[in-house]
């Protein structure tokens, strides 16, 4: 295989996870989080790098050690590398902002349980070099971050009239409260699934004319 099909291979696998295989747009994955902590432009970002942090380097030690773990104890093993990479960034968001650390509360904890993690280390990261483990993992991490940072964006600029605390409408807007409550999130995924899956349709129309 030449290096210009090498770099192509790369690329492709960068990119599948920030948008053909979007783990929130297109796979539906980690949903929890997403809903529940997307409030805001800060939380929102505060929980994708904390989530890309924890897929990076599990992705990267399951790589590693993809030959030495017995498959009768793999699932086990990956959640406690998860779990260890997880405590790790709980306590550097800590560290770095207890307000963050607050307001994202339970949910920092709950990434070990985070299926789009897991999926990755099982389906990829036990099955592929080290280089492609941690391009994939970069990938899927920063399509999570874009699409939990969307959801905060849209989120706190109808519900609170500011983009990361910074106001956009002035004085005289009157936010519309729900967008910031469990059932925003809802209705704001519905309508980024909806744009969405429209720019989807629309491409493969496109493409086929």
């Amino acid at each position: 295989m030449s290096d210009k099909q090498l770099k192509g291979q790369n690329f492709n696998t960068f990119m599948k996870g920030i948008w053909e295989e979007n783990p929130v747009f297109f796979q539906l994955l980690g949903m929890c989080p997403v809903l529940a902590v997307s409030n805001s432009v800060m939380n929102a970002l505060s929980m994708g790098m904390a989530t890309t942090f924890v897929l990076v380097l599990s992705s990267t030690l399951v790589s590693l050690l993809r030959k030495l773990i017995p498959k009768q104890v793999r699932i086990a093993t990956y959640i406690l590398i998860i779990a260890t990479f997880v405590t790790v960034a709980e306590y550097a968001i800590q560290a770095i902002s207890l307000e963050v650390y607050k307001n994202l509360g339970a949910f920092i904890s709950l990434i070990v349980v985070n299926c789009m993690i897991l999926g990755r280390a099982e389906a990829f990261a036990s099955k592929n070099k080290l280089g492609k483990s941690i391009l994939d993992a970069f990938g899927v991490g920063i399509g999570f971050t874009f699409a939990i940072f969307c959801m905060g964006a849209l989120r706190e600029i109808i519900g609170n009239g500011t983009f990361a605390e910074i106001p956009v409408f002035g004085e005289n807007y009157e936010p519309w409260v729900i967008m910031i409550l469990p059932g925003g999130g809802f209705f704001a995924l519905g309508v980024l699934l909806l744009f969405v899956n429209w720019y989807q349709q629309k491409t493969k129309k496109g493409a086929t004319k």
